[in-house]
């Protein structure tokens, strides 16, 4: 029998029970859709962390605390582990003072959540506190006014600059100009002096504009009340003395901190550059679309076992059919094929159904919920290969069975 004569049978049985089929593509469709959505969110966030991490620039360093269980001092070499952070203002001063050759800039941080308030209007956000070297450091630029200076920050002024985010919370539309205004930080107030050039948010991370920055020591002081600095960002020379300067700066802090071996086990910090954080987000987000794409393929499957059921139900229905065509000369292959054919024609068909859903899917997220997708082609080949495989797999015991029959039982049966 030629091919398209068994596509033909196919078509015409499927026809015959159009919600049957229906509902048996359902559980291929979401299978698939759900699949290109995991994956889309999975690569769309992946690609944000990346493009976040490299916008701060190619040459930098983060210092941030170590773990705490790991911390152990001269002064404590027998006793519970510290638990505050040990990173000072002292340190980042003396870095930058000791290899000028290696670094370019440093700019403590401290922050903290925070509640603001403008004109009644209040909303939650973030204060970080810097040097005005964090601007050129983090690859920050301004959309209006100016940065704060060294002597505001000496001078512990009432000054800060804010992010396009905190204005949007606090009028409604980021693109105000905040400058001029009067900034309630905790109930203290603040002139704001500059608004920040929007970085942009990405899937799962804070949102780099929702920030409200000042001088660290009226930071520290005023609205945090810590002694201590949450890291250090340092703008290296150039990408090449990277490894340098991560050098230097691990042994200087293992000297001033009386840290003692063995290392890096004992070391109350960490130096990471541009790699280790990227690695560290690709780590996170890689993990979750591993779980979302297994939770995905276990959808496939159970629509998988859902075509081979409808397909035993089909079989037995279908009983005396496969008697009569065995009769007339069908062969076992014949009957196979014209089975095995259907169950394709239902995966693939959902398939393409699915992978219509799940660009739709992605399309909707981007646009209404304002996440960061990105549609793989790659992906979108693999869920039509895999749905198909799914339909071939879980099809043939039914075509099996349906071919292996007794002709003369076959036309018996009631």
């Amino acid at each position: 029998m030629a091919v398209i004569e068994y596509f033909r049978l196919a078509i015409r049985s499927l026809n015959s029970n159009k919600m049957r089929t229906a509902l048996t593509m359902l559980g291929i469709i979401i299978g698939v859709a759900v699949t290109i959505l995991v994956v889309a969110i999975g690569q769309g966030a992946t690609k944000s962390v990346t493009d976040q991490i490299n916008g701060l620039g190619t040459n930098l360093l983060m210092i941030r605390q170590g773990p705490r269980e790991m911390r152990l001092t001269a002064a404590s070499r027998n006793a519970p582990a510290q638990s505050q952070n040990t990173l000072t203002l002292l340190d980042s001063r003396t870095i930058a003072k000791q290899f000028p050759e290696s670094i370019l800039g440093v700019a403590p941080q401290v922050r903290g959540n925070v509640q603001v308030r403008l004109n009644g209007a209040n909303a939650t956000s973030t204060v970080l506190g810097s040097t005005p070297e964090y601007l050129v450091v983090n690859n920050f630029t301004m959309r209006a006014g100016r940065f704060f200076t060294n002597y505001e920050d000496q001078g512990n002024l009432k000054v800060c600059v804010v992010g396009n985010t905190v204005a949007e919370n606090l009028t409604g539309k980021g693109e105000t100009d905040l400058t001029g205004q009067i900034l309630s930080v905790n109930k203290s107030n603040y002139t704001v002096i500059g608004m920040l050039a929007p970085k942009g948010t990405g899937t799962g991370g804070p949102d780099p504009d929702d920030v409200v920055m000042m001088p660290i020591t009226p930071a520290m002081q005023r609205v945090l009340g810590v002694k201590n600095i949450s890291g250090i960002s340092i703008a290296c020379t150039s990408p090449e003395m990277m490894p340098l300067a991560q050098q230097q700066i691990t042994s200087l802090l293992r000297q001033r901190h009386h840290l003692h071996p063995p290392f890096p086990q004992n070391d109350d910090f960490q130096v990471m550059n541009q790699t280790d954080l990227l690695a560290r987000s690709q780590s996170v987000t890689g993990t979750m679309t591993s779980l979302l794409t297994a939770v995905a393929i276990i959808s496939l499957i159970v629509g998988g076992i859902g075509i081979m059921n409808i397909m035993l139900v089909s079989v037995t229905e279908r009983t005396r059919e496969v008697g009569i065509r065995k009769a007339i000369g069908a062969t076992p292959r014949d009957i196979l094929m014209q089975f095995l054919i259907e169950a394709s024609i239902i995966s693939v068909l959902g398939g393409i159904i699915g992978v219509v859903c799940g660009v739709l899917g992605t399309i909707l997220l981007a646009s209404i919920a304002g996440w960061s997708t990105m549609v793989s082609p790659t992906a979108l080949g693999i869920a039509l290969v895999v749905s198909a495989s799914v339909g071939i797999f879980f099809g043939i015991y039914p075509a099996r069975k349906a071919a292996s029959m007794n002709p003369i039982q076959a036309l018996r049966y009631e």
